[in-house]
């Protein structure tokens, strides 16, 4: 028996955004190592097939369409899993879109979906947990999806980056509350580097400018070419979950990498500079 298998079998997980992409390959390990796993997603058919997938392995799990823009929707789903299961040993905030475009090309519409999902999602998916974990009082975990890009910086990727540097410093700060509270309670940053997803894909881009196709199509190809296996991404991030960290990186070199950039960027107090990589991407190269 694994460590993770030691640790989470028997026990209720929760993802939000679970449909695809990291929320699947998530939820399938979590399948894999015997918890029973509440798959939600907006596309309900999405978060279905997940949910069979699991169960046709010999697993547990179940769907149920979940918004996570909207709050009330995250109360009346922590408040049914707790009604039905009674505890929840892992929460996972998933749940998240990349917008590509210009900060004043993007439109207001798109801007908010995306401020509402990446950020508003995880806010109130832990507001809406935790006083239940805590009233159960057992050692439960909360992850939350950062990025690599939680500590860099990108022109075009600029809704999505932002999005991630606040999810990251929420981590940190929640991680603090709970110290404070005695809680129970471990908090992980999820810190996917490129993992094979759909994020990048072209139906992804709805209410995007028209110019980000092209930066959309680029990254998807990247993606597709360079990408760590989903499924081995997650049971990274799963086993670094059984291990208690707080940082989980799918590439750590990749974040170290990215971490020393930011530290080098803050104390040399200089403007930004656009990269040779940014340059090639924006189709700017010298």
């Amino acid at each position: 028996m694994t460590e993770e298998e030691k640790i989470f079998s028997g026990g209720v997980a929760v993802i939000t955004g679970a449909g695809a992409g990291i929320g699947m390959g998530l939820a399938r390990r979590c399948g894999e190592i015997g918890m029973t796993v509440v798959v939600t997603d907006i596309d309900k058919a999405k978060a279905d097939k997940v949910a069979a997938e699991i169960v046709a392995k010999g697993g547990k799990a179940e769907s149920i369409h979940v918004d996570v823009s909207k709050p009330e929707a995250l109360d009346a789903l922590a408040q049914d899993v707790f009604d039905r299961h009674g505890e929840v040993r892992l929460l996972i905030n998933n749940a998240g879109i990349e917008t590509i475009g210009y900060v004043w090309e993007i439109p207001v519409d798109r801007w908010e979906k995306t401020l509402n999902v990446n950020i508003h999602g995880v806010v109130h998916g832990v507001r809406a947990f935790v006083p239940h974990m805590l009233r159960v009082g057992k050692e439960a975990w909360i992850a939350n999806l950062a990025s690599i890009g939680s500590f860099g910086i990108m022109p075009t990727q600029t809704a999505y980056m932002i999005s991630k540097h606040a999810i990251q410093s929420f981590s940190e700060c929640l991680y603090l509350e709970m110290q404070v509270k005695k809680a129970p309670i471990n908090v992980c940053s999820i810190i996917p580097g490129m993992l094979k997803t759909s994020i990048f894909d072209a139906d992804q881009g709805e209410g995007e400018p028209d110019s980000s196709a092209q930066h959309r199509a680029t990254m998807a190809h990247m993606m597709a070419s360079y990408g760590m296996d989903l499924d081995e991404g997650c049971r990274r991030f799963v086993e670094g979950l059984a291990a208690r960290k707080f940082w989980i990186s799918s590439q750590p070199d990749m974040t170290d990498q990215s971490v020393a950039g930011r530290i080098a960027f803050f104390q040399s107090q200089e403007a930004p500079v656009l990269h040779d990589a940014a340059k090639s991407l924006l189709g700017l190269a010298d």
